[in-house]
């Protein structure tokens, strides 16, 4: 009996064993994301539908201005207005909230002032849910339920009526938000299940072009135009502020379908949208299709830890790091062009919304490592833009140059993936030719740039004269690494001069790059902690530390690594005062790093440069550990078309490109007990830690490929090489841990 008993015993073991790892094997991915992370507190994310860098991102809008509402969507709002098919993800700017469509019945009588007295409905929380691919809401007021998914190019609305002899829908042309205006709007009658139109606007993106074709399942037996709010006798109208409302009788719980195709360049491409991408009315196909595309990009990263917070944090900052850029061309490969004019993209897919400022730091080095293939496309697109306008893009959306932040920072985005490998097909002279061109521009201070060194103070509105000098250095170093390897020997040597422009305004007695005028003099008033017009979005202690091209040679102007050392945890334990005043960008503070906004996101890896590894382990691990969260409010800042969600992705793996453009991760401290990164051709690069804990949070030591790491960072081809990274914890700093010179990163 006693046998029989251990046996049953170690049978019912292996049984719950079993579904143990069933369980995890068969989890899939997209349950753990949380696409309301970021949609309250400063983040400006949104919730709604679309795939991976999607020309579509279908969304509900509250209608209400503001900046909180930055993305349409605010989580403590509760009324919708409608769901608009374009939004920015994490942005501080209020643009798009194209094509609004709102169902509507004999209920939607409600109008607020704030929403331009449109319809809307309440709804709540407990009855909405999202998921990547997919999102729902019940709204309340109606009882309609909507359901949103997307293909590329084309939103699929389905919603759930109930009995009504006036349901139908509102596709409003004249509705915008914030920066937003029309300029030109058309609306067309083709059958009674399909319209057509444009809507043309101004605003952040100064010439936006999205034309429309809207398929209904079921027909509707009536429609009013409307033209400035006044009705038309006609089937379609032109103007600023048109709209229309198709009407049709409901019975209780039928579900009707509506596919809005878009694109930049011509109705006969947003046609194309659905009949390429959209042609049945299957709404649960359409979204499982959305969500496999999903899970098939989530899979290329594959985490092990008892964490689920942890967990869900990961997959939701990697979904988010994959929101954009966003597709641009149509099914044939139209676009509407930077220069106003209509282009074709041959072989590649045009990609527009690139916030460079944000992501050449830690977004496109991961998609070097994620997707290679699709860098190769958003490189084309960037010489297109230049081929258009004589320029590489500096912040493009919607077929514009919005000029919004500094830089030239296509350039290192070019370089990292010119020297990974990625580009070897393209025309080498014309990737110079166009990382050159900014760099000789006149506008945004370049030109006294070149002639005095720097970047000189004006009280110009964003003059960010010390700020552009930084950049502009760091730009010109990736230049100069370009021109070397093409044996541009000239270029090489005038752009590595520039590249130590960022000298220029290192003030030794204050010991920070300090704002200086055309004549040479530092200005006298200066505080480094206050926000003024001389440094981006930040203050002196922020861009202090960028010089990644030369750490070193920012350790030695400092006064050694001691001095440096003293600095780096100042920079930390140095808190704003109660009475300072902090700019609604400066988020995330821990002492004056602002995690909340991206020139301090390379900061805490700079402990690496002069032996102390530990203390870059003890702030990466707080900063993963406190500034992120798997909730509505789980951003500390903008989340920046995928900048802090790539930041999250990177550390936690264990290293961070503090210079984005080199091909070097410098080593922070792992998250997982293991993580797999899945690379092109069945090869793999597998981390593994042992002794993780919560506290075990310090490296011992590293091995790479089973040999010991002996320095504080891994190479590009060692990552895409495949390959295995071993991490052992431990509780206590190692302080021998890479403390020699040999160990250091490279300094340039």
């Amino acid at each position: 009996m006693k046998t029989t008993n251990t046996i049953l015993i170690l049978v019912v073991a292996l049984f719950y064993v079993s579904c143990s790892n069933n369980k995890v094997q068969n989890e899939r991915l997209t349950s753990l994301v949380n696409p309301f992370m970021g949609t309250d507190g400063p983040g400006n994310t949104y919730p709604g539908a679309t795939v991976s860098f999607g020309m579509v991102q279908l969304s509900p809008d509250h209608g209400i201005p503001g900046w909180d509402r930055i993305a349409g969507y605010f989580y403590p709002d509760t009324i919708i207005t409608g769901f608009s098919h374009m939004h920015l993800t994490g942005t501080g700017a209020g643009d798009l909230y194209d094509i609004l469509v709102s169902p509507i019945n004999s209920k939607a009588t409600k109008t607020l002032k704030e929403n331009g007295y449109r319809p809307y409905s309440t709804f709540s929380h407990d009855n909405e849910q999202a998921e990547p691919g997919y999102y729902q809401v019940f709204l309340q007021d109606y009882g309609i339920n909507a359901e949103l998914t997307a293909t590329k190019r084309t939103g699929i609305h389905q919603y759930t009526f109930p009995e009504d002899d006036n349901s139908g829908f509102i596709i409003d042309l004249g509705y915008s938000l914030n920066w937003d205006a029309p300029t030109d709007t058309y609306l067309k009658v083709i059958d009674d299940t399909t319209i057509e139109g444009y809507r043309f606007s101004k605003g952040w993106a100064k010439d936006q072009r999205v034309f429309f074709t809207a398929k209904f399942s079921k027909p509707f037996t009536s429609f009013e135009l409307y033209n400035n709010n006044e009705k038309e006798n006609t089937r379609n109208t032109k103007g600023k502020n048109t709209k229309i409302i198709v009407q049709f009788a409901t019975s209780n719980q039928e579900k009707v379908i509506v596919k809005v195709g878009v694109s930049s360049a011509s109705n006969i491409g947003s046609t194309k949208s659905i009949t390429v991408e959209a042609a049945h009315n299957d709404f649960d196909r359409y979204r499982q299709e959305a969500s496999n595309t999903w899970e098939e990009e989530l899979s290329k990263i594959s985490i092990t830890s008892n964490n689920e917070t942890n967990k869900k944090t990961f997959y939701t900052t990697l979904y988010q790091s994959m929101l954009a850029p966003t597709l641009f061309s149509d099914t044939d490969g139209h676009y509407k062009g930077a220069d106003g004019k209509y282009h074709h993209a041959e072989g590649y897919d045009k990609y527009d919304t690139f916030s460079l400022w944000d992501t050449f730091r830690a977004a496109h080095p991961l998609y070097t490592i994620m997707h290679p293939e699709r860098v190769k496309d958003f490189v084309s697109s960037m010489l297109s833009h230049y081929e258009q306008t004589g320029l590489t893009p500096v912040w493009p959306m919607q077929g514009n140059e919005t000029d919004m932040m500094i830089g030239y920072h296509a350039i290192p985005v070019i370089v990292d993936a010119y020297f990974k490998g990625l580009l070897n097909e393209f025309d080498s002279d014309l990737l110079f030719e166009a990382c050159k061109s900014n760099a000789m521009d006149d506008a945004h201070g370049i030109k006294e740039y070149r002639e005095l060194g720097y970047v000189p103070v004006s009280y110009d509105h964003e003059n960010w004269s010390v700020s552009k000098t930084l950049e502009y250095a760091y730009d010109d170093w990736c230049i100069a690494q370009l021109a070397k390897d093409l044996n541009k020997t000239d270029d090489y040597n005038y752009f590595l001069e520039r590249a130590n422009n960022w000298k220029s305004h290192y003030d030794n007695e204050s010991s920070f790059m300090r704002p200086k005028k055309a004549d040479g003099k530092f200005i006298s008033d200066f505080i480094a902690k206050d926000y003024t017009d001389h440094f981006c979005e930040s203050n002196a202690w922020h861009y202090f530390w960028f010089v990644p091209h030369n750490i070193q040679g920012l350790i030695d102007i400092t006064g050694g690594s001691n001095r440096f050392e003293e600095k780096l945890d100042s920079m930390f334990t140095y808190y704003p005062k109660d009475d300072d005043k902090l700019p609604i960008f400066s988020t995330g503070m821990i002492g004056q790093y602002a995690h909340g906004n991206e020139p301090s996101h390379h900061v805490a890896y700079l402990y690496n440069y002069f032996g102390k590894a530990w203390k870059t382990q003890e702030r990466v691990r707080e900063i993963l550990e406190t500034q992120y969260a798997p909730v509505p409010d789980g951003h500390c800042g903008n989340e920046d078309c995928g900048q802090m969600s790539s930041w999250y992705t990177l550390s936690s793996l264990g290293f961070y490109p503090v210079n984005p453009a080199d091909g070097i991760y410098v080593i922070g401290t792992p998250l997982w007990d293991s993580a797999s990164i899945n690379l092109p051709n069945n090869k793999s690069f597998e981390i593994t830690c042992s002794n993780t804990s919560d506290k075990n949070i310090y490296i011992q030591s590293v091995k790479l490929n089973g040999q010991e790491l002996k320095r504080c960072f891994i190479t590009h081809q060692e990552i895409i090489n495949g390959g295995q990274l071993e991490f052992e914890m431990t509780n206590k700093p190692n302080k021998q841990l890479w403390n020699s010179k040999e160990a250091f990163p490279p300094s340039y």
